[in-house]
C-alpha cells in the first residue's frame, strides 16, 4: 500500500475527513497514472488493475460528502464519472466496460448528480450486453476492477454495521452465476436500491469507517479507548478497532 493510501485510512481514523479526502484523491491520481510498475491506465488489462484508481477517488468524495463538502464530493463524482467514460477506450473486455458503467453510476450518487437511476439503469443493461462474451461469471468479480467496484459500498455499509461485512459477496450478486447477465446486473440493482440510502445515513451521522484490512477479534492486548472493544483491525500502517475504526495501541 502507498503512502497517500495509508495517510488516507489514518486521516478516516482520526475522523479528519477532508485531509482524507484530499489524500485518497492524491492516491487516486497517483494510481490512475500507474496502475502497476510499467503499466499505463490506457493499456488492455484483463485485470483491470486502473480500478483502484477510481476505488481511490470513489472514497474520496464520500469522505467530502460525510465532511459535509458537497461541493467538493460534486467534483470527484463529476471527475470520476468522466475518467470511467474516458477508460472505456482502453479497457477491451465488453464486461470490464459495464463495470465501469457500475463505476460511473456510483460516481453520480457519491457526487449527488443528476441522472444517478438513468446512469444505473445504464450499467445494468451493459452487463446484460455483456453476457454472451463472460465465460466464468464468478472470475471475473474476482479481478481488481470488480473487486474495486464492490469495496467503497463495502466500506460504507460497515460503518454502520459495528464495523462487520455488512455487503457478502453473495449479497451483492445474483444466485445463478450461469445466468450472467442477472447474476452481474443485480450488483446494480443492489447499489441502485441501497447506495444512496448508505451514504445518506453516514453522512447524517457524520463517520466513515476505515476499510477492513487483517482482523482479529477478541485480542486481549488491545482495548479502544473510545468504545472499549477488544476486536482489531490492522489496515495500510494503523492499527484499529474493529468497531469504530478509532486508532488503538497495544496495553
Amino acid at each position: 500500500m502507498d503512502d497517500l493510501q495509508t495517510a488516507a485510512i489514518a486521516a478516516v481514523a482520526e475522523r479528519d475527513y477532508p485531509a482524507a479526502g484530499d489524500a485518497y484523491t492524491r492516491a487516486a491520481w497517483a494510481r490512475l497514472a500507474r496502475p502497476r510498475d510499467r503499466q499505463s491506465p490506457f493499456d488492455a488489462d484483463e485485470k483491470g488493475w486502473v480500478g483502484r484508481a477510481l476505488q481511490s477517488l470513489a472514497v474520496a468524495g464520500v469522505c467530502y460528502r460525510v465532511a459535509g463538502r458537497p461541493e467538493r464530493a460534486a467534483h470527484r463524482g463529476r471527475e470520476g464519472a468522466a475518467v470511467a467514460a474516458d477508460l472505456e477506450h482502453a479497457l477491451t473486455e465488453q464486461v470490464q466496460r459495464a463495470c465501469l458503467r457500475e463505476f460511473a453510476a456510483d460516481f453520480h450518487a457519491i457526487g449527488d448528480l443528476p441522472g444517478t437511476n438513468d446512469a444505473y439503469d445504464e450499467a445494468e443493461a451493459a452487463y446484460e450486453d455483456a453476457a454472451e462474451t463472460v465465460t466464468d461469471a464468478q472470475t471475473v468479480t474476482t479481478t481488481p476492477l470488480f473487486q474495486a467496484a464492490a469495496a467503497l459500498l463495502k466500506q460504507v455499509a460497515r460503518g454502520l454495521d459495528n464495523g462487520e461485512i455488512a455487503v457478502s459477496w453473495e449479497t451483492l450478486h445474483g444466485p445463478d452465476p450461469e445466468n450472467v447477465g442477472r447474476f452481474l446486473g443485480h450488483r446494480v440493482a443492489y447499489k441502485r436500491q441501497r447506495f444512496p440510502s448508505l451514504l445518506a445515513k453516514a453522512v447524517e451521522r457524520g463517520r466513515l469507517a476505515a476499510p477492513r484490512g487483517t482482523t482479529e477479534y477478541n485480542n486481549a492486548s488491545f482495548r479502544c479507548p473510545a468504545c472499549e472493544s477488544t476486536d482489531v483491525n490492522w489496515v495500510g500502517e494503523s492499527t484499529l478497532c474493529l468497531r469504530c475504526s478509532t486508532p488503538i495501541s497495544e496495553r
